[in-house]
């Protein structure tokens, strides 16, 4: 499952991040709502928004995207715990609401609560190509073949094959799988996408993914080209 989190203090959005992805969820985090609207797309399933933003706050962002007609279910954080602070978050289209400080626990639960309320039929698996991703179990096979994949590995791969085409700047792997600035992880990252091409590229297929010198990755077609 895809979750887009809305946090500006980028030490909250990491660990809320970190713990989220080791309970297999894939995580998108953004720091303003300006970063937010520019990630969500169509594969994500839920979102979580902090009220108190720099710009446009979590509420306004909100009414936006439920003007727009967005129907993604919204777990609202804040440290607001007025009852009309409260009704005025769910009135203006949040289907939770989350004060703060809480409890990984319960926020973890209030998630898959409203992952569990009826909606449009949310993406379990990806394919490129001969590659398969249960997003669900995070198995990947390669033309029927399971591969065995670390949890970086397979963080790299899905948001390779969900930006297929499109080049993937170093900095946006860093800031996605990592969470972390480019020069702190720059070298581990050539490791992990060099272990990543020789687990999936085996028994003689085309490679999958290339290198754009200077900008980043692409995941390709499988032609080699």
């Amino acid at each position: 499952m895809h979750i887009l989190l809305l946090e500006d203090d980028k030490k909250a959005a990491r660990l809320l991040a970190q713990g989220l992805e080791e309970e297999g969820f894939t995580v998108d985090v953004a720091h303003s709502a300006e970063q937010a609207a520019a990630k969500l797309g169509p594969d994500h399933d839920l979102a979580i928004f902090d009220w108190m933003l720099p710009g446009m706050d979590g509420i306004s962002f909100c009414r936006q995207l439920r003007g727009q007609g967005q129907d993604l279910p919204i777990l609202m954080l804040t440290a607001r715990d007025g009852v009309t602070d409260r009704v005025e978050g769910l009135n203006t289209g949040a289907d939770d609401y989350l004060t703060k400080p809480f409890a990984f626990e319960e926020l973890l639960a209030r998630v898959q609560a409203l992952l569990r309320r009826p909606r449009r039929m949310a993406v379990t698996t990806l394919q490129f190509a001969d590659l398969d991703i249960d997003l669900m179990s995070h198995e990947v096979k390669r033309a029927g073949a399971r591969l065995d994949l670390t949890q970086k590995e397979y963080a790299v791969l899905v948001l390779l094959v969900r930006n297929a085409g499109k080049v993937v700047s170093r900095q946006q792997l860093a800031e996605h799988v990592w969470h972390a600035d480019l020069i702190a992880i720059d070298n581990l990252m050539d490791v992990h996408v060099k272990n990543l091409r020789r687990k999936i590229d085996t028994d003689g297929r085309s490679p999958l993914i290339e290198t754009v010198r200077g900008q980043g990755f692409r995941i390709t077609n499988g032609t080699g080209a």
